[in-house]
């Protein structure tokens, strides 16, 4: 129960990180579907930490958006996993993310290493706010927040649209 309530409060931290501060580098030119991905806003990813962070964000937000949500829940970090059944996680992106329609632009705005997040174990975590464009919301701020397990690899640990 006490990690459900961390990962629901980490997945909290992070709509209340949806609101970031504005960063000073120029946007990138926009992520469309049928192209391949544009090359990131200036200072975003600037580190190999961030960098392989935002690689994974990327692929796991590709499943997200093709609604391959079982898979996307699969592909997350263990605790995130540990927190959210796959049931809720599914039903939670029906209810949330499908209304959104089609994805039609999303361009990586700001990235942030860091170590603490309040209500989640210390560790390595970058949190990613992108810009999106989606068939029915044309204005919309996805926050992704994956985070380094401990065989190496980055995993999603807190998703938010707003």
């Amino acid at each position: 129960m006490r990690l459900a309530f961390v990962a629901v409060l980490l997945v909290s931290v992070v709509m209340l990180a949806g609101c970031p501060p504005k960063t000073e580098a120029p946007p990138a030119a926009e992520v469309k579907t049928d192209a391949p991905p544009a090359a990131p806003a200036a200072g975003v990813g600037s580190s190999e930490n961030e960098k392989a962070a935002v690689a994974a964000a990327d692929a796991w937000l590709k499943l997200v958006d093709e609604g391959k949500y079982a898979e996307s829940w699969k592909e997350t970090a263990g605790f995130f996993r540990k927190a959210v059944p796959q049931a809720d996680w599914e039903k939670q992106m029906r209810t949330f993310r499908d209304p959104l329609g089609a994805l039609e632009s999303r361009t990586a705005q700001e990235t942030k290493y860091m170590t603490s997040l309040p209500g989640a174990p210390d560790g390595e975590y970058v949190v990613i706010v992108y810009k999106a464009s989606y068939a029915k919301k044309s204005d919309a701020v996805e926050t992704v927040t994956p985070m380094k397990e401990a065989d190496g690899t980055w995993r999603v640990s807190g998703y938010f649209i707003k």
